[in-house]
């Protein structure tokens, strides 16, 4: 056989090897239109056997092997809580598992057993109804290592174009076609919580610390871990303030508010009268308290004294007759006393 003929076939066999990975790797979906699309979800409220992985979303095919090998006929989940664009690839929350019931259906008893024996908890996903959604083709092992190069990015900018609220990556496998899908959160009645595992709760609540910020959080307060702590500490000043008012002005309402709507020019001179020399002291004490001692408490500080004024100016506006009365009494008892001396002597 001649060189030149020898030098054909290998051409033609390193051409027909050429031609047969382009043809695997576009019938694993290299080409494969993305549609993304907002609707329905492929799944209802699913009862899963699943296990908690942390690492690069890439070294996920041991998890997968093992699930199926406990239930070959069972379609597989993944739960992706973590985007590998923001989160380091060491630190990549996941599940993976397989799907036992859907819907109203109960899961195979033997086969729950059966994953629990291997270290697998259960757990039911709530049905979602609106969700951001696509699909891949799984023809071949080689469509599991291009699914992630084609679709994650397609649902990101999908969902940042829109400023859609969809988290997390569901991916469930059905044999021969892969679903994707995005819970959204702007529905009522739906919290994502409901498919996150109990495990990472457990995680996430050890490793943060109890702070005012997350108290305030669970409240609903709305202070946030950027504000300074002036700001905390004006609104809490603030917050008190009208706590006190409204304390203090509850049991004298039926007496000294009405009074002042009717515009009492007499009462409100006299309420005038006294809040000078009261503001005046209560001044001089605040500016002697206020060194040494941060912002935050002066605030507070004031706040207790002019609650503590008012409460005091609501009691004499009460009180306001008798004194009067006191105040005219006194002078005539003064000069009665006097003219008692007089009398003695002349007589």
């Amino acid at each position: 056989m001649s060189d030149s003929i020898i030098l054909a076939l290998i051409v033609f066999l390193i051409l027909c090897l050429i031609v047969t990975v382009v043809a695997a790797v576009v019938y694993s979906g290299l080409f494969t239109e993305v549609n993304i699309k907002t609707g329905s979800p492929y799944i209802k409220n699913v009862t899963i056997a699943y296990k908690l992985h942390k690492g690069p979303y890439k070294d996920c095919g041991a998890a997968f092997t093992e699930t199926v090998s406990i239930g070959p006929k069972l379609n597989t989940i993944r739960v992706s809580y973590d985007d590998s664009t923001e989160v380091p690839d060491d630190q990549c929350r996941y599940i993976i598992g397989s799907i036992l019931s859907e819907g109203d259906e109960k899961p195979d008893e033997e086969l729950q057993k059966l994953y629990e024996k291997f270290g697998f908890n259960v757990l039911s996903f709530p049905e979602v109804p609106l969700a951001v959604i696509t699909t891949f083709p799984s023809t071949t092992p080689l469509s599991h290592w291009l699914a992630p190069y084609r679709v994650y990015p397609e649902l990101r900018d999908y969902i940042m174009e829109r400023q859609l609220h969809a988290w997390p990556f569901i991916e469930i496998n059905t044999g021969d076609l892969t679903h994707y899908m995005a819970p959204l959160s702007s529905q009522s009645g739906f919290h994502h919580t409901g498919f996150v595992v109990p495990e990472l709760v457990t995680q996430t609540a050890a490793k943060t610390p109890v702070t005012e910020e997350s108290l305030d959080q669970d409240r609903g307060t709305g202070i946030s871990g950027a504000e300074s702590h002036s700001d905390v500490s004006s609104k809490l000043s603030s917050q008190a303030q009208s706590k006190s008012t409204e304390t203090s002005l509850a049991p004298s309402s039926t007496t000294s508010l009405p009074h002042r709507d009717q515009g009492d020019g007499v009462e409100q001179g006299q309420v005038g009268e006294h809040r000078e020399p009261s503001e005046k002291g209560h001044g001089d004490r605040g500016s002697s308290e206020s060194v040494g001692s941060s912002s935050s408490f002066e605030e507070l500080d004031l706040v207790e004294e002019m609650v503590e004024e008012l409460e005091r100016e609501l009691g004499r506006e009460e009180e306001g007759p008798t004194v009067k009365e006191e105040a005219r009494e006194a002078p005539v008892e003064a000069v009665a006393e006097e003219r008692e001396p007089v009398g003695d002597g002349e007589e």
